[in-house]
């Protein structure tokens, strides 16, 4: 019998498919049911959501994840880190972030939560 890969495999591989463009290969890490949560859009509700999301509503054209902290509590991953891509006008953005990943029973993703480091003014 296998054992779950740990929440901290798990936020790094989601952030591998996030930077290679693998749509498929990201949202097979959530539970079908899992929410996503991120400043700027409508909370995503399931695979069907986030799929679409990352297909065609992401700003970002490209990219690349570079990680400060990972935290693994066991049932919940925090994560620090930088963004560093461009955005489909070619415009480069670099940004801080912080996502809060949690756990399902099945070892897969029920929650994120993103925030970024942003100009309130």
């Amino acid at each position: 019998m296998s054992t779950p890969d740990s929440g901290e495999t798990l936020v790094r591989r989601y952030y591998a498919c996030v930077d290679a463009g693998d749509v498929a290969g990201l949202v097979a890490l959530f539970e079908p049911d899992a929410v996503y949560c991120r400043p700027g859009y409508p909370r995503m509700n399931g695979h069907a959501e986030m799929a679409a999301f990352y297909s065609s509503g992401r700003k970002f054209r490209s990219g690349s994840h570079d990680f400060t902290a990972i935290l693994d509590t066991g049932g919940h991953v925090a994560v620090h880190g930088e963004f560093h891509g461009e955005l489909h006008d070619g415009t480069p953005m670099d940004l801080r972030f912080a996502d809060f990943f949690e756990l399902g029973d099945a070892g897969l993703f029920s929650r994120r939560d993103t925030y970024y480091f942003a100009p309130l003014g």
